[in-house]
């Protein structure tokens, strides 16, 4: 088994490198690698159990999700708010309800199995936005709309879901189907999404002040610290019959946006275990498809692709979005990047689970959906931001980096600061002796094309170098107005060089 999940995670990388100019996503890649390698194809690897396969999807997405609120800016957050959370929340509500009911007019569906296959895909992916689009430097706010929609819409999803699969299975046990069963469904729903906030942001609360402690260790205890408050804001949350996922993202989003020691290393082997994740999730529901079935069901797949991506995502974008100011190319851009990906498929994966008539047919429907949205969605949606002009090619990440390390309170912060290149182009280089810097700042180490500067006062810094700058929280944007406020700015320079003429 290891050598045959060696096999697997080598090739996904090695097709990965090579379809990377063709901008092929890399959930779509593990998902055909599982495909191929599972009983459908080679039968390499046998059949997985359908329980089975859920719990270890979950357990993945928990991971995932965590990543995704631990990425997600408070700032960020809180400029589009509103949109974001109304698409979060209202939009996965409005994008099942018009899906499952175009699927019971259209297509005959009962009216149980329409609405639980709305519901299952309803969110739009976070792992396929972030890893596709970091390519790519979006305007600050429509990057953090799209971003945070789909970092946080996947719990009402799941929570959705789980409430469609009660209704089915009180429907066709014939049980109560009065009132109070649907004001018992509503009050879970309440209780789950409430709770699971609640209990995520209170676990979140305690693991930053514990943290500390922990930080006294050597760094790799603190990353065993890290899964175990993943582990422990689900499975609280799951014991206490809210929804685990939503606790996961908001313990993640609290501890991300705190000042926590080691912050620089743990986000990157959080986004680590974010990658590992969704490949994990990917290959596991690759295994579980058998491409012999797609005959029957590729006709209907087609039709929900196409009920998801041209009717329900257009209406629900320009309903939630109404009081934004939000022109042409921002709505056309939001609307395509409604992709689906893992958690629709997670999800997919409960009918199974639960024993419920048909559920093969609704795996597969959603399945051929889904990956009709990768592909399609998936591999042009950098290309439409680029023709709607929404969108640069992102600057490389630097190869080094600082991180301030500190294991009691302190009011300093180490900031990345970035001379960027494009706004400050053809500006003359500036001694670092000449910023009229805050008391107690300094200029800790300069990055200029991966070469490490450790500065003087004589050091001059140059369009493209990116410093790091202890400085206290206070003053971090005076020090920020100190420093490019040396520079001239493309702009400024046109306007010197016209006047001058």
């Amino acid at each position: 088994m290891f050598l045959v999940g060696a096999l697997i995670l080598l090739a996904i990388i090695f097709v990965a490198a090579f379809a990377s100019k063709w901008r092929v996503p890399l959930v779509v890649i593990s998902l055909v690698a599982g495909m191929l390698f599972g009983s459908g194809v080679l039968n390499i690897v046998p059949y997985p159990d359908y329980g089975f396969a859920r719990q270890l999807a979950d357990a993945a997405l928990v991971f995932v999700l965590f990543v995704g609120g631990f990425s997600t800016c408070d700032k960020r957050f809180k400029a589009v708010f509103a949109p974001a959370m109304i698409l979060a929340t209202i939009g996965v509500i409005g994008t099942a309800a018009i899906t499952g009911s175009l699927l019971y007019f259209l297509l005959n569906f009962p009216w149980q199995v329409a609405l639980l296959v709305g519901c299952i895909i309803a969110s739009t992916d976070a792992a396929a936005i972030f890893s596709i689009l970091r390519t790519r430097s979006l305007d600050p706010n429509m990057s953090a709309l799209v971003e945070i929609e789909s970092a946080t819409n996947d719990p009402m999803a799941i929570v959705l879901t789980t409430i469609a699969i009660s209704i089915v299975i009180t429907q066709g046990g014939g049980g109560d189907h009065g009132q109070g069963q649907y004001i018992l469904i509503a009050l879970k729903l309440v209780w789950q999404t409430v709770g699971g906030i609640g209990i995520g942001l209170l676990i979140g609360w305690f693991a930053c002040r514990a943290s500390k402690y922990v930080a006294e260790l050597d760094k790799g205890y603190f990353y065993v610290y890290i899964v175990a408050i993943i582990m422990l804001s689900f499975g609280i949350a799951d014991l206490c019959k809210a929804s685990g996922i939503l606790s996961a993202f908001f313990a993640g989003f609290m501890l991300g946006n705190s000042n926590i020691s080691f912050k620089s290393t743990t986000t990157t082997f959080l986004e680590s275990l974010s990658t590992m994740g969704n490949v994990v999730i990917f290959v596991l529901l690759g295994l579980l498809v058998l491409p012999s079935e797609f005959g029957s069901v590729y006709k209907d797949g087609i039709v929900l692709f196409l009920i998801l991506t041209f009717i329900a995502r257009p209406v629900v974008v320009a309903v939630c979005t109404f009081f934004a100011r939000y022109g042409l190319r921002e709505h056309l851009f939001m609307n395509w990047s409604g992709l689906r990906g893992a958690v629709p498929m997670v999800l997919a994966t409960y009918p199974l689970a639960a024993g419920i008539e048909g559920a093969r047919y609704i795996f597969n429907i959603v399945f051929f959906a889904v990956f009709l949205s990768m592909a399609i969605q998936g591999s042009t949606i950098t290309k439409l931001a680029d023709k709607l002009k929404l969108a640069t090619k992102a600057k490389p990440k630097p190869k080094q980096v600082m991180e301030l390390v500190a294991m009691h309170h302190s009011d300093l912060e180490l900031v990345e600061m970035d001379i960027d290149d494009s706004i400050y182009g053809g500006s003359e280089p500036v001694p670092i002796s000449s910023f009229n810097l805050p008391a107690g700042t300094t200029v800790t180490m300069v990055n200029r094309n991966d070469k490490i500067i450790a500065p003087t006062g004589k050091t001059e810094i140059f369009p493209g170098d990116i410093l790091y700058v202890l400085v206290k929280i206070s003053e971090v944007d005076n020090a920020t107005a100190a420093i490019r406020g040396r520079f001239s700015s493309k702009n400024t320079q046109v306007m010197q060089t016209v006047a001058q003429t």
